[in-house]
């Protein structure tokens, strides 16, 4: 299966403050909000959401193409050659002559509630890649649209109704600032809609939809829950819950929700069952959460399937092991 994975390519400034973001609130006086964090450390990594779904889909042995769009210094500073050590296609990378790549500043309290600004750079030339030039050429069978420049995300999912290609509706960091009608025209159609609980809580609020209506709007729906696993809903309303992997040692939170979808993916693409496709993302997600950075960590196949049948059983890391190459090697 020909995975395309268009979204953000960002680098990540990761940062840590030793307390809690709510103990600086004053519920009644937040329109006049004026805070101010002194974090403990500054940590530079590789990042933006199709970097990292396209790295973790790359761990577990697929070759996603990625679409986006970066700056110069995408390959100046060693995260192009990065990605296509570990496998992934970054011949539809659009490069800007001017803009330099996205940056993401997260800063992380010690209840793991996180601070982001977003600065878009290059992203805002996006809308210049066309996916139907890039399904001609090389036929996609499954494209993610993630969290991107808003132009570039309604190009994309406009041109894959347009020549009928599937597509996954990620639109994540998005909902916060998108209106109703957006957000509609962004899910509509989906062959998947993933989202953690609380956007699909927003997607339900700024559509004015229900839950039904969502639903009936596109075809499988996969909502993340941290720590208490992941709900899906298949295309007939059958709806079933995964648990998350126990005992996992949390870290970092930046992240875990792209290599979730990675895992999901790279089940879809082995074609394994829904559930299964729910274990291998929550599996791989216990391994980044553990790990500071979107992309450092590194799976061991026997340690990835110990986990795994840990968690879900044998008869899971069975059809796991025979689907799915895990890679054991950094890039």
């Amino acid at each position: 299966m020909h995975l395309a994975i268009a979204g953000s390519i960002a680098a990540d400034h990761l940062q840590t403050f030793a307390g809690r973001f709510s103990d600086s609130l004053v519920p009644d006086q937040l329109d006049k909000l004026s805070v101010s964090f002194l974090v403990q450390d500054l940590d530079i990594r590789r990042g933006g959401c199709a970097g990292n779904i396209s790295f973790a889909l790359a761990t577990l042995g697929q070759r996603p193409t990625l679409v986006a769009a970066v700056g110069r210094d995408f390959a100046e500073q060693g995260y192009q050659s990065w990605l296509e050590a570990a496998g992934v296609d970054c011949s539809r990378v659009h490069v800007s002559p001017t803009l330099h790549t996205a940056l993401c500043t997260i800063t992380t309290d010690e209840a793991h509630a996180q601070i982001v600004t977003f600065y878009p750079g290059a992203m805002a030339e996006a809308a210049t890649i066309d996916v139907a030039a890039l399904h001609a050429e090389a036929p996609v069978d499954l494209l993610l649209i993630g969290p991107d420049d808003p132009g570039a995300m309604l190009r994309h999912t406009s041109t894959a109704r347009e020549i009928g290609l599937p597509f996954v509706a990620d639109p994540s960091q998005q909902l916060a600032w998108a209106d109703g009608d957006l957000i509609r025209q962004l899910i509509e159609g989906a062959a998947y809609l993933f989202s953690n609980d609380y956007e699909a809580a927003l997607i339900e609020q700024k559509t004015g939809w229900t839950a039904d209506e969502v639903k009936a709007a596109v075809g499988v729906q996969v909502i993340t829950r941290g720590k208490d696993g992941v709900t899906v809903v298949d295309t007939d309303g059958t709806r079933f819950d995964v648990p998350a992997i126990a005992g996992v040692e949390a870290v970092d939170p930046t992240g875990v929700g792209d290599s979730f979808r990675g895992g999901f993916l790279a089940g879809l693409a082995a074609g394994l069952d829904l559930t299964t496709c729910a274990q291998i993302g929550c599996t791989i997600a216990a391994s980044v959460v553990e790990t500071t950075g979107t992309q450092e960590y590194v799976l061991e196949r026997e340690a990835f399937l110990a986990r795994l049948k840990g968690a879900y059983g044998e008869p899971a890391a069975e059809r796991v092991a025979s689907a799915i190459a895990v890679s054991g090697t950094r890039p």
